[in-house]
Protein backbone atom coordinates (compact mmCIF):
# COMPACT_ATOMS: atom_id res chain seq x y z
CA UNK A 1 0.00 0.00 0.00
CA UNK A 2 1.64 3.15 -0.73
CA UNK A 3 1.90 5.79 1.58
CA UNK A 4 0.09 9.56 1.38
CA UNK A 5 2.10 11.69 -0.20
CA UNK A 6 0.71 14.42 2.51
CA UNK A 7 0.03 14.15 6.19
CA UNK A 8 -2.90 13.35 7.76
CA UNK A 9 -5.52 16.14 9.29
CA UNK A 10 -4.23 16.42 12.97
CA UNK A 11 -5.99 14.02 15.05
CA UNK A 12 -7.01 11.73 11.62
CA UNK A 13 -5.22 8.50 11.25
CA UNK A 14 -4.98 7.10 7.57
CA UNK A 15 -6.56 7.57 4.20
CA UNK A 16 -10.16 7.78 3.62
CA UNK A 17 -10.24 5.63 0.41
CA UNK A 18 -9.73 1.90 -0.83
CA UNK A 19 -5.85 2.90 -1.24
CA UNK A 20 -5.13 3.07 2.67
CA UNK A 21 -5.98 1.58 5.47
CA UNK A 22 -9.45 1.87 7.47
CA UNK A 23 -9.42 5.19 9.34
CA UNK A 24 -9.10 4.45 12.99
CA UNK A 25 -10.00 6.59 15.95
CA UNK A 26 -7.09 7.31 18.63
CA UNK A 27 -7.95 8.82 22.07
CA UNK A 28 -4.30 10.53 22.46
CA UNK A 29 -5.12 14.57 22.00
CA UNK A 30 -7.19 17.13 22.73
CA UNK A 31 -11.02 17.22 22.62
CA UNK A 32 -13.60 19.90 23.12
CA UNK A 33 -17.37 18.76 23.70
CA UNK A 34 -20.36 20.98 22.64
CA UNK A 35 -20.46 23.03 26.21
CA UNK A 36 -16.92 24.17 25.80
CA UNK A 37 -15.28 21.59 27.99
CA UNK A 38 -11.84 20.69 27.15
CA UNK A 39 -9.67 17.34 27.88
CA UNK A 40 -6.41 16.13 27.11
CA UNK A 41 -5.58 12.39 26.66
CA UNK A 42 -1.96 11.89 26.69
CA UNK A 43 -0.42 8.51 25.39
CA UNK A 44 -2.19 4.90 25.58
CA UNK A 45 0.17 2.66 26.36
CA UNK A 46 0.34 -0.94 25.04
CA UNK A 47 -2.36 -2.14 27.64
CA UNK A 48 -4.47 0.61 26.46
CA UNK A 49 -4.08 2.60 29.39
CA UNK A 50 -3.66 6.32 29.70
CA UNK A 51 -4.08 9.53 31.64
CA UNK A 52 -4.81 13.61 31.04
CA UNK A 53 -6.25 15.99 32.36
CA UNK A 54 -10.45 17.28 32.02
CA UNK A 55 -11.24 20.89 31.99
CA UNK A 56 -14.95 21.67 32.59
CA UNK A 57 -16.93 24.57 31.38
CA UNK A 58 -20.02 23.84 33.46
CA UNK A 59 -20.36 23.40 37.13
CA UNK A 60 -22.99 23.68 39.95
CA UNK A 61 -19.98 24.22 42.91
CA UNK A 62 -19.44 28.04 43.34
CA UNK A 63 -15.72 27.26 43.58
CA UNK A 64 -13.34 28.05 40.90
CA UNK A 65 -13.30 25.42 38.15
CA UNK A 66 -9.49 23.73 37.96
CA UNK A 67 -7.89 21.29 35.60
CA UNK A 68 -8.64 18.05 37.16
CA UNK A 69 -6.76 14.66 36.60
CA UNK A 70 -8.26 11.80 34.63
CA UNK A 71 -7.07 8.31 34.15
CA UNK A 72 -8.59 5.48 32.34
CA UNK A 73 -8.04 2.62 29.57
CA UNK A 74 -9.47 1.87 26.57
CA UNK A 75 -10.50 -1.53 24.25
CA UNK A 76 -7.74 -2.80 21.98
CA UNK A 77 -7.46 -0.99 18.69
CA UNK A 78 -5.50 -3.44 17.22
CA UNK A 79 -8.97 -5.52 16.95
CA UNK A 80 -11.70 -2.87 16.28
CA UNK A 81 -10.86 0.60 15.11
CA UNK A 82 -13.40 2.43 17.15
CA UNK A 83 -12.60 0.84 20.27
CA UNK A 84 -14.71 1.68 23.31
CA UNK A 85 -13.16 3.22 26.32
CA UNK A 86 -13.72 4.46 30.37
CA UNK A 87 -12.34 7.20 31.94
CA UNK A 88 -12.64 8.68 35.48
CA UNK A 89 -12.06 12.56 36.58
CA UNK A 90 -10.80 13.57 40.24
CA UNK A 91 -12.13 17.11 40.79
CA UNK A 92 -9.53 18.98 41.99
CA UNK A 93 -12.11 21.67 42.67
CA UNK A 94 -14.85 19.97 44.64
CA UNK A 95 -15.52 16.60 46.38
CA UNK A 96 -16.99 14.81 43.73
CA UNK A 97 -15.87 12.52 40.77
CA UNK A 98 -17.43 11.50 37.37
CA UNK A 99 -16.90 8.64 35.26
CA UNK A 100 -17.39 8.26 31.93
CA UNK A 101 -17.90 5.53 29.23
CA UNK A 102 -17.43 5.44 25.45
CA UNK A 103 -16.61 5.10 21.75
CA UNK A 104 -14.48 6.72 19.42
CA UNK A 105 -16.11 6.83 16.05
CA UNK A 106 -14.67 8.17 12.42
CA UNK A 107 -17.67 9.66 10.76
CA UNK A 108 -17.77 9.67 6.79
CA UNK A 109 -15.87 12.79 6.63
CA UNK A 110 -13.13 10.96 8.19
CA UNK A 111 -13.56 12.93 11.88
CA UNK A 112 -13.18 11.54 14.91
CA UNK A 113 -15.91 11.96 17.13
CA UNK A 114 -16.32 10.84 20.95
CA UNK A 115 -19.56 9.62 22.47
CA UNK A 116 -20.23 9.08 26.14
CA UNK A 117 -22.05 8.64 28.67
CA UNK A 118 -21.20 9.87 32.36
CA UNK A 119 -22.31 9.53 36.06
CA UNK A 120 -21.22 11.95 38.79
CA UNK A 121 -20.98 11.30 42.35
CA UNK A 122 -21.20 14.15 44.65
CA UNK A 123 -19.79 13.85 48.63
CA UNK A 124 -22.79 13.72 51.10
CA UNK A 125 -22.83 13.86 54.89
CA UNK A 126 -24.47 10.67 55.41
CA UNK A 127 -26.23 7.69 54.32
CA UNK A 128 -29.93 9.08 54.70
CA UNK A 129 -28.26 11.51 52.18
CA UNK A 130 -27.15 8.87 49.83
CA UNK A 131 -30.35 8.89 47.20
CA UNK A 132 -29.25 12.84 46.02
CA UNK A 133 -25.69 12.02 45.85
CA UNK A 134 -25.77 10.76 41.83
Amino acid sequence: VPAPTTLPTPGLCCGTNAEFPPLQCVLTGRWTNDLGSNMTIEAVDGEGNFAGSYHTAVTSTRKKIQLSPLHGSQQNTNEKSQPTFGFTVKWSFSDSTTVFVGQCFVDKKGREILKTMWLLRSYVDSIGNDWKAT
